[in-house]
Formats: structure tokens, sequence, C-alpha cells
């Protein structure tokens, strides 16, 4: 990946006094896959609609390879069709009456490319997404992944510069969703294609993405890596939206301490340049163990609740500090009422900003 494919500035976008995007802005690299996350009307599908100029930005820019599709100062807007872009929606939009190769060729028609070149093309994005055998079908005989499938298909088969995805999974069983991801990821990887991804299901934002960026209430929270969003979240939003975490009251004592409410004095890291009154730390559920561990953070507690969820175990233990929230495997199973003493290193207890 090399060099800058969309440049977003200062983008604002209004819907009469609503501002529903508020001076957002992100680049995303060649072949870099970018998602944008976060709850329903934080933004995230309004920008993307913008970047593919179903949407009129009230201020900012947009620009594709170094061309301005979007400038409010210039007062230019390029429409859809030539932005090079290619959109797939949450809702497929595979028209029934057609056949899985017709559904494809739609785009390449109309651009008006010749019979021998839309049968290659269609043929080379079937079999992309392992579809070839199914060209001739009626897409209203498909499933709800081979479906999404087609969508797919038809988005890649005129070689864009940029597939926006518009939450394009979220119609789709868990388990189909999850299968999904895979192939989502490794067609992104093969046609080494630039993505901008929207979704407000964090598990599918990490578990796909190159950069995430979280947005809420028309602004961007923060932006980084889908570790580096998970380890080290910046805010309460970021902590609290992307996986399970405990926050902790308190304040900052000391370069690295934290002393909470009880009186309890923590070892802490932070993901940005703390100023010292900073009132939280933010501990994931993964990484609490439940037996103490030399040279981490303890605080003594009793298990009040023990939850089974299959891949983990759910604990609730009552402490000084709050109630915790701990997940470890289904192994070595602790009883209700149990005392314990809860432990995690420095590292993964996180200093948010005020």
């Amino acid at each position: 990946m090399s060099g800058t494919r969309i440049e977003v500035k200062d983008l604002v976008i209004r819907y009469g006094d609503m501002v529903a995007v508020n001076g957002v802005s992100f680049d995303v690299g060649r072949g870099e896959h970018v998602t944008l996350l976060g709850p329903s009307g934080c933004g995230k599908t309004t920008t993307l609609r913008a970047i593919a100029g179903l949407e009129q930005p009230a201020a900012g820019s947009i620009r594709i390879d170094g061309q301005a599709m979007y400038d409010a100062a210039q007062r230019r807007n390029v429409p859809t069709e030539q932005r090079g872009v290619s959109m797939v929606f949450q809702s497929y939009a595979v028209w029934p009456h057609m056949t899985v190769f017709d559904n494809v060729a739609y785009g390449l028609r109309v651009r008006k490319q010749g019979a021998a070149d839309i049968k290659a093309n269609v043929e080379r994005a079937l079999d992309l997404v392992q579809m070839r055998h199914l060209a001739e079908r009626a897409a209203s005989k498909l499933s709800g992944g081979q479906q999404q499938r087609v969508a797919l298909a038809r988005a890649v088969a005129f070689s864009p510069t940029v597939v926006l995805f518009d939450e394009p999974l979220s119609n789709l069983d868990a388990k189909l969703r999850a299968e999904m991801r895979v192939e989502l990821r490794d067609l992104q990887h093969r046609l080494d294609i630039t993505s901008v991804y929207v979704t407000h299901d964090q598990e599918e934002a990490l578990a796909i993405s190159d950069r995430v960026i979280v947005m809420n209430v028309g602004v961007i929270e923060q932006i980084g890596t889908p570790e580096a969003i998970y380890n080290r979240p910046r805010s309460r939003f970021v902590a609290d939206f992307v996986g399970s975490a405990n926050l902790i009251e308190g304040k900052v004592t000391g370069e690295g301490l934290f002393t909470t409410a009880s009186g309890d004095v923590l070892r802490t890291t932070a993901g940005h340049r703390p100023h010292g009154r900073e009132s939280q730390v933010a501990v994931r559920t993964a990484y609490i163990d439940l037996e103490a561990r030399p040279g981490e953070n303890h605080v003594p507690g009793t298990v009040r609740q023990r939850l089974f969820h299959g891949d983990f175990v759910q604990y609730v233990v009552d402490t000084a500090v709050g109630a915790l929230i701990v997940r470890r495997p289904p192994t070595a199973l602790l009883d209700e009422g149990r005392a314990v003493t809860l432990s995690f290193s420095p590292e993964h207890c996180v200093l948010l900003e005020g």
C-alpha cells in the first residue's frame, strides 16, 4: 500500500438545522480497508454516501486519487457515475427477474462495454466469489448469502477505484455473517482494492479492517488499527462501544498511578498524553485474571454471579472499586460466593481522556 486514494477533509453535512456530520477528516491509503464504526445515527452512512456522491455536503472536501470530487470552496460536485466508485448495499439490490450473469453484467452494459469484454469481466468477478457455476440461475432462486456474493461480484466487475460497503452483512444470520467476513477480507487482499466499510458491529469492524474510525454524534472519536482501538481506547465512548470493558472511577495521583474512589492504587498506561485531570480507567473484561499474579494490579472481591456463554464464562465480581465483569475460558469454574483476587497488568489498565 502506498499513497492516498481517498481524502475527506472538514466534511459537514446538514439536514435542515441538524448537523449529521460535523467536521470529519480522514484519509484512506491505496489498498487499505477502513471501517466507519458507530451506533445508529452517528453519521457513518451519511459520510459514506457523501463519498459516493449520494449526499450533498454543506462544507469540506472529498478527493479520490487527488481529484476533487466535492469541494465546497470551489463549488465542485462530481456526479456519482463519474467518481469511479462502486457501492455494495445492505439490501443487496439484486434484481430478482435477472440471472446472476445479467445482474453482474448490468453495470458493464451501462458503461457500453463490448460483449466479449462483458463476458470476460463477469466470469472473472463470479470466479472471485465462487459463483460462476450459478451464472444462469435466476437471482430470485438464490439464498441471502448467494445474493450478497452477486452484489460483491457486480461491485468489482468493472474494476472500480474504490468500493464502498454499507453494512453489507447485516441481513445475514450470525454463522453466514462470520463466514462472509473471512471471504470479504480475502477478496479485498487478492484484488488490492481500496474500500470504506460501514458497520455498527464492533466484532465485524475489528475482524476485517486495516484501520477503524469510531464515530459518535457526527464526529470522530478515534482512528487506529483494530488492536489500538481495542487495547488503547482514548475515551469512555470507545472503551464502552468497542468490546466489553470495566470503567473504574478515581483520579490521577502520579505518573502512571490512579487512585480509585475506594483508595486502591492502580498502575496504568495511556493511549494519549495525560493532563492529570482524567477520572476513569478502562479494563477489558478479557484481560482480568481470577487469581493474584506477581507484578499485576490486585483487587480483592467476591463472585456474585456466574453466567455460562459457551465460548467463555462471565463472572460478576463485587469489589471495593465496584462490580467488575470478568470473562474467562470455560475451565476450572468458580462458584458464586467464592472469594477471589482479581489481577490485571498496568498495560491493560488504560487511562481515559477526560
